[in-house]
């Protein structure tokens, strides 16, 4: 069996594992402070929004020995505007001006044809509106938003509000992060752009869901025990599909990586950047904000709880009991029922060296008792 595969069925079956919701503050501080980095960027920089969003127009020259720099000269001379210029195959190009009016469309292809020596009959052009370009751009927004109020609804029906909730800021943090890189890095927003965040939101919410799954399952009658916490069983949910989620994103994200590394930057397909980069930094915002983020927001909204409150102190009060008696009453991160007879001298499997308590230096951990 593979290092990894062996990894993960230790952490499925609770030999070892991560307090990833002890140390949750960190994983904030981290979200908050790549959020404010991405929010930063929105507002320095701004979206580069494709003509689809603001209207414009695509010239497709004939063959020309022009080069893009000179072409992105000639074209902003003669459209008074940016233009984005890309070079493809037979020496063909691809000028892109944004915010320009349909009927100004004429005398830029006459211009360009002059300035690149070409026959004006060679250079095709597409138009866009810029009241059509506004209706995409509505209609974007409205997708995404029937999606997250869809989204909620299901949680809040399949687990409950305050699983809907965490997962809706999970979702919220990762689409925040991928259209701040976006900014930060002036890519081009197009409509394959969007295709690309409903994607990586379903990624996402998938991780998210199997994790919300096994702690459901887990915390059922998590009130009659005194041997864990919510948080203790949130830990076990994160740890027992940890592997999983890795493998599901790390093949997600291989393909992926194919087209913006080598097909947007090697073979300089520009188009493929519009959902590929989406695509890349959202599955890899997704996979992090369902490990670091939904779960752990769960374990401290359930935390508030009256009963979760009185079952911490319950557990707390038993566990100072026996560490009063120079025993140890933490909790395995183990992936079986919550058992409130396991033996007290149990201690938790750690990620890194720990001492063995006596009990185990002696006889290996077994109780004198009977096992049930």
């Amino acid at each position: 069996m593979s290092k990894l595969g062996t990894l993960g069925a230790r952490l499925h079956r609770g030999e070892i594992g991560y307090d990833f919701v002890g140390k949750r503050k960190i994983w904030y501080g981290i979200s908050i402070l790549i959020t404010i980095t991405a929010i930063l960027g929105l507002t320095v920089r701004g979206l580069n929004m494709g003509i689809e969003f603001q209207g414009g127009a695509v010239f497709t020259t004939g063959k020309s020995s022009v080069s893009v720099a000179q072409a992105e000269t000639y074209a902003e001379g003669s459209s008074g505007h940016d233009a984005v210029v890309q070079k493809l195959g037979n020496g063909t190009l691809r000028i892109q001006i944004a915010g320009i009016d349909t009927d100004k469309s004429d005398q830029i292809k006459t211009e360009l044809a002059k300035d690149l020596k070409v026959d004006p009959e060679t250079i095709n052009a597409d138009l866009v509106g810029p009241s059509w370009g506004d209706q995409i751009a509505n209609k974007a927004w409205e997708g995404l938003a029937i999606f997250m109020v869809l989204v909620v609804i299901y949680l809040a029906i399949a687990f409950e509000w305050r699983m809907a909730a965490a997962a809706l800021v999970a979702l919220i943090h990762d689409i925040t992060i991928t259209v701040g890189i976006y900014a930060l890095v002036g890519f081009e927003v197009t409509p394959g752009t969007v295709i690309g965040l409903l994607t990586i939101l379903g990624y996402s919410l998938y991780d998210t869901v199997v994790v919300f799954d096994s702690l459901k399952e887990q915390t059922k009658d998590i009130t009659k025990q005194t041997r864990w916490t919510y948080s203790d069983v949130a830990d076990r949910s994160i740890n027992g599909t940890l592997v999983r989620s890795i493998n599901t994103t790390v093949v997600a994200l291989l393909p992926v990586a194919g087209l913006l590394f080598i097909g947007g930057g090697v073979l300089g397909a520009g188009m493929l950047n519009d959902i590929s980069l989406s695509l890349f930094v959202g599955l890899a915002a997704g996979a992090y904000s369902s490990i670091f983020i939904a779960t752990p927001l769960v374990a401290d909204l359930k935390e508030r709880e009256p009963q979760m409150k009185a079952l911490r102190k319950r557990v707390l009060a038993k566990r100072a009991q026996a560490a009063a008696k120079g025993e140890s009453l933490e909790p395995q991160v183990s992936d079986g029922p919550l058992d409130d007879d396991e033996p007290e001298d149990a201690t938790p499997a750690v990620v890194g060296p720990r001492n063995q308590p006596a009990s185990r230096a002696r006889g290996r951990g077994r109780p004198s008792g009977k096992r049930r």
